[in-house]
């Protein structure tokens, strides 16, 4: 079988190997590269999706070569495919969180988990480090956004003992195929519908582990995907985490607009910044016409950002197609400018907002 002459560097372009030489998305497969086949590989290097993912670019450029030169997938090591993760415990090899965001409403039904993967995957598609920790522990909704179905893997942490002296559990997030790493209480079991049927102090508790006792690798930016309300959750995030500011979601609704209000009142009160809002389900445009409809009624949007003294990040339209593909587990292949326009928005609110300059340290 003739090779097909293409250079292959660690600055080749993932999207545009793949659409050169097909069987190099089997090869990036064997490495766990499945950002090949989503949207943020159009914007990512082969050398800035190892990194991702944390493994070395040159195992994964020999092999590519070797497969374009044979037409077959060539046996890659073991440890060339694994991700190289800092061992717990002593504190040269905690990991680094330069910026925790919760993404908050008051509210449920206003698609704070579909906002929460819009902007992991903007921040992604800047090749920042991006993990999102699901703190809506009785209705998560992430891993199934993203695909996740395997659960997380635990074991015991042999540098950290409860009060009986037992060695306390460690979890290894789960990674997307961009590379975004997710706990979350559906990763705890095989199936995504049991239902956790936990009180309020056993729920903050499972919230500060999903926090401290993870193998989070060196983050960029970690998003937390509150649940609704102002209780338990929200207060223990707010209250316990080290955060930048809270980005607050909303939807062109009287009584949501009246819900997010006491939300963003309770951020307030706890002296934590509100970084931006953002007014989901804004809009319907007809595709054979281009109709603009308000279908859940005009927007509050402004005024919500105006009470809440934080800049309006975007109203999102309803999108049935982006709706079809957070359904069937692939919101990663939405390739939308709304995703860059959310993530600068951001970048530019934690700008503004510096807080101590110092780091999140976790075991």
């Amino acid at each position: 079988m003739p090779h097909i002459e293409i250079e292959i560097t660690p600055q080749s372009n993932l999207r545009e190997l793949v659409a050169a030489l097909p069987i190099a998305a089997e090869v990036l497969a064997q490495f766990g590269l499945g950002c090949s086949g989503c949207s943020v590989s159009k914007y990512e290097t082969i050398a800035q999706g190892a990194v991702a993912h944390g493994l070395r670019p040159e195992p994964i450029v020999a092999a590519l070569v070797q497969a374009r030169l044979s037409g077959f997938v060539p046996l890659i090591a073991t440890e060339d495919r694994a991700p190289q993760r800092r061992a717990p415990g002593p504190f040269s090899g905690r990991a680094s969180i330069a910026h925790v965001v919760p993404v908050m409403s008051g509210k449920g039904g206003v698609g704070k988990s579909f906002v929460t993967a819009l902007l992991a995957l903007g921040l992604r598609r800047k090749h920042l480090r991006v993990g999102i920790l699901d703190a809506d522990i009785t209705g998560p909704s992430i891993p199934k956004l993203f695909g996740l179905r395997e659960p997380m893997l635990i074991e015991a942490d042999p540098n950290a003992k409860n009060a009986q002296g037992q060695p306390q559990p460690l979890m290894t997030p789960a990674v997307t195929r961009s590379a975004i790493e997710v706990v979350s209480a559906n990763l705890l079991t095989d199936k995504e519908d049991t239902a956790m049927i936990w009180r309020g102090p056993i729920l903050s508790g499972v919230i500060r582990q999903f926090y401290e006792q993870v193998r989070w690798s060196d983050l960029d930016v970690l998003l937390i995907d509150l649940p609704p309300g102002t209780s338990d959750a929200p207060l223990t995030v707010l209250q316990s985490l080290s955060v930048d500011g809270v980005v607050l979601v909303t939807m062109p609704q009287a009584l949501a607009t009246m819900i997010v209000r006491k939300a963003a009142n309770l951020v307030h009160q706890l002296k934590k910044p509100i970084l931006g809002v953002i007014e989901n389900m804004s809009y319907f445009v007809a595709p054979d016409t281009g109709t603009r409809y308000d279908i859940f009624g005009p927007s509050y949007a402004q005024r919500v950002a105006e009470l809440a003294q934080a800049p309006l990040f975007a109203r999102l339209p309803i999108d049935p197609r982006k709706a079809q593909l957070a359904d069937e587990g692939l919101v990663e292949e939405i390739d939308d400018p709304i995703c860059d326009e959310l993530a600068d928005a951001l970048l530019r609110s934690l700008a503004a907002h510096p807080k101590p300059k110092e780091v999140v340290s976790l075991i």
